[in-house]
């Protein structure tokens, strides 16, 4: 059985295969089967995408919410994992707990797919390639430059550049990066093809003054953006404009924050037909 929860889960080869995929006429696999769609935490990208995504490849999306399951209270993960599994091709799962995903998948009664969970986000770093991709032409070589919070986001695109030779470098408060990053934005910017960013405080997360002081030399503005000089701008939304960045920067010309925002969706279609091909 074929598992996509994190980018981990790929090797460069599987990585490639994916990426080629979004942009190829699909088989319509899914046809006549379901795929469960398991929100703990709500989100309008990866719900539309996944959906659509699910209808193009021939499938039949089912909502879930947590209190219509009632995992791991009213009946156990392997439990609800096999019954979900009489009815659908794929479970995919958006949570909070990445051990969650781990324990359904270890059921082994379908293909698990991780729509998100508090430590990786294989399928935003899956758009983020194709988009990359698109606007430079490559992949191998491109210099990406993300300025915030080590978070899910960061570390699934870091490990995904890493597979195809992409250049990665993030920008952090002490204390809030990945193994690794810098805490000068200005140095992690210099000379990038890419300027990423995301919120300050993601979903679930605890705002407060010191930390949004702590982030605040990290918003991606103008001056930022013309020290990578021709760089793109990419956020894997929702934004917030005045916080992590101005609008000049994400309304602008060299923001593709839209188009990255439409390849969730042909990136989720090719994951699936990866997991459905690969099983």
């Amino acid at each position: 059985m074929k598992h996509l929860l994190s980018i981990r889960d790929l090797s460069a080869a599987d990585l490639e295969w994916i990426l080629a995929a979004s942009e190829q006429p699909h088989p319509r696999l899914l046809q006549g089967k379901g795929v469960a769609l398991y929100f703990e935490k709500p989100s309008s990208r990866t719900r539309n995408s996944m959906e659509l995504a699910t209808a193009q490849l021939g499938g039949h999306p089912v909502y879930i919410q947590p209190n219509e399951l009632g995992i791991g209270t009213r009946e156990s993960v392997a439990d609800v994992t096999h019954t979900l599994a009489c009815y659908h091709a794929i479970i995919a799962a958006r949570v909070f707990d990445h051990g969650l995903l781990e324990e359904m998948a270890a059921v082994n009664a379908a293909p698990v797919l991780n729509m998100l969970s508090a430590t990786d986000h294989p399928l935003q770093a899956l758009a983020d390639l194709l988009t990359v991709k698109q606007l430079l032409g490559r992949l191998e070589g491109a210099k990406i430059a993300f300025i915030g919070e080590g978070n899910n986001v960061s570390r699934s695109l870091a490990e995904a550049c890493a597979l195809v030779g992409a250049e990665f470098t993030s920008a952090s408060p002490e204390g809030h990066g990945l193994d690794g990053s810098v805490t000068d934005p200005e140095e992690a910017v210099d000379g990038a093809d890419i300027v990423y960013t995301d919120v300050w405080v993601s979903m679930g997360g605890q705002d407060s003054a010191e930390r949004r002081a702590a982030f605040a030399p990290y918003q991606v503005d103008e001056a930022l953006m013309a020290r990578a000089k021709d760089a793109w701008f990419l956020h894997c939304l929702p934004a917030r404009r005045g916080e992590e960045v101005t609008a000049p920067v994400i309304d602008g010309p060299r923001s593709a924050v839209w188009r990255q925002a439409e390849n969730r969706m042909h990136t989720a279609r090719s994951a699936m037909l990866w997991m459905l091909e690969k099983n």
